[in-house]
Formats: C-alpha cells, sequence, structure tokens
C-alpha cells in the first residue's frame, strides 16, 4: 500500500463514500499478511516507497503466485528477481501483462510507468559482456523504482579508450553503477572521472584465482578511489536499489 492509497481512504471515509468499518476492513492486513508460505509486508511501500520485492530463487511456482496474488489484489507493484525462464513462462500464464527481462533474470508487474523526469539518471556500466545478467538486474530494479537509466556494456580497463570514449554521459548521470568481476578495476577508474556517486557491484565472473567473485570484492574494497560504496557480489538488484535511494534523494 502508497501513501497515496492511505490519503485516498482516509479521504473516502471523511466525505462519507466509505463506512469506517469498510477502512478498517482495507487496513486490517497492515503491517502484514500471513498466507502460510510468506509473510507478505504490505506496509513496505508506504514505509520505503517501494513494494516488497520477491526474490524467486528457491522458492516453488505456486509460492511466488500466491504471494503475488495477493500483493496484485492490493494494486501494488510488483518486482520478482533470479527468476528462471521457466519459472516466467508459468508465471506469464497467469499475470499475462507481466514483462519478463530474461537477461537480468527478473519479472515486473506494474499498471503504469513510475519514470519521474525531474530527477537526475542513473547510468549502469558493466566491464564486460559476461556481467551484463549483473548490470541488467540493476537497471530492471532502478527503472522499476520510477528513475531514467542509462546502459554501457563491454568497457573494461582492458581497452581503456572504450570507457574515455563516454565521458560525456559519465557526467551527465547523477548515479552510476559500474558492474565488474575478474581483478574489478573498473570502478576505480569511473570514480576517479566522476564527481557523482559511484555504486561497485563484484561479479563471479572470472578465472579459478577469482575465487567467484572474492578477488573483484576485495579490490573494489580497497579502491584508491575516493567515494566508491561496494555492494555484494552479483547483488545488481541491491546496487540498483540504491542508486535509485540516492538519485530520487527524499522524494
Amino acid at each position: 500500500m502508497k501513501e497515496q492509497d492511505i490519503r485516498d481512504l482516509l479521504l473516502e471515509v471523511k466525505t462519507g463514500r466509505m463506512e469506517v468499518e469498510s477502512a478498517v476492513d482495507r487496513l486490517r492486513d497492515l503491517p502484514f499478511e500471513d498466507i502460510g508460505c510468506a509473510c507478505i509486508d504490505h506496509h513496505r511501500g508506504l514505509r520505503r516507497g517501494v513494494s516488497e520485492v520477491i526474490f524467486a530463487l528457491g522458492k516453488e511456482v505456486g509460492d511466488i503466485l500466491a504471494i503475488m496474488e495477493s500483493m496484485a489484489a492490493r494494486d501494488e507493484d510488483i518486482l520478482v528477481t533470479r527468476l528462471s525462464e521457466d519459472k516466467a513462462r508459468r508465471i506469464q500464464e497467469r499475470f499475462g501483462d507481466s514483462v519478463y527481462h530474461k537477461r537480468a533474470r527478473a519479472l515486473t508487474l506494474q499498471k503504469e510507468t513510475r519514470e519521474n523526469r525531474e530527477i537526475g539518471s542513473i547510468l549502469v556500466i558493466s566491464a564486460g559482456t559476461s556481467d551484463i545478467p549483473v548490470a541488467e538486474e540493476a537497471a530492471v530494479t532502478a527503472r522499476f523504482m520510477g528513475n531514467r537509466v542509462e546502459v554501457l556494456h563491454d568497457l573494461g580497463v582492458s581497452g581503456l579508450h572504450r570507457i574515455l570514449a563516454h565521458r560525456d554521459k559519465i557526467a551527465q548521470a547523477r548515479v552510476i553503477v559500474v558492474v565488474a568481476g575478474m581483478e574489478g578495476a573498473l570502478p576505480s577508474v569511473v570514480a576517479g572521472l566522476a564527481r557523482k556517486p559511484v555504486i561497485a557491484v563484484p561479479t563471479s565472473v572470472g578465472y579459478g584465482a577469482s575465487f567467484g567473485g572474492v578477488a573483484a570484492l576485495l579490490g573494489m574494497l580497497n579502491s584508491c578511489a575516493s567515494g566508491v560504496t561496494v555492494v555484494n557480489i552479483d547483488n545488481g538488484f541491491g546496487a540498483g536499489y540504491a542508486a535509485s535511494m540516492i538519485n530520487r534523494g527524499s522524494l
């Protein structure tokens, strides 16, 4: 439930268009609803500005559908992350209006686009093509939250001229998300070029000594560039969410 929903509900009671008991019934499931397989936080949108996000990994399709049914009944926007293509097909049989973002492994269901043209934009950069799934997860998340997002792929430091060719876009963005595996050097380079917050995302991409992304994680945590913030390995969702909070400020 969003803040505007509460305002509309109270206005209906005030003007006599809704009985008090009906309003109480609408509010009864705040702050959460226990459906057996999950306790759904319908209050999340009111507190945080964004509805609860469904992490699909490890969940049965039936559980995901049950959560979505409950959220959809309350007109909540829905984002499902780490969703396989097979599960997405089964979900779309029920929610035909949903959109599956294959490379991001995410599904969205929104009644209307929330993009706010009055705020700045978020730039998502991936170091290599293999980093695209994590970068796209960040981009989908940020767009779901109402941000303008631009994405640039395959600009790793082994060809430094590639990132330098986009200095104008780096300068124009309000927040930058940089996704990299291997040695994780790209966020330091970008942060050295930008007067903007840089959120670094290490990925599990790399050869044996990358230790599943730990090498990139440590490289980013030890960045010589000031102001680089680091999220967990492969956590494109977390990066997109944080970038949105920075971009939107107190909105």
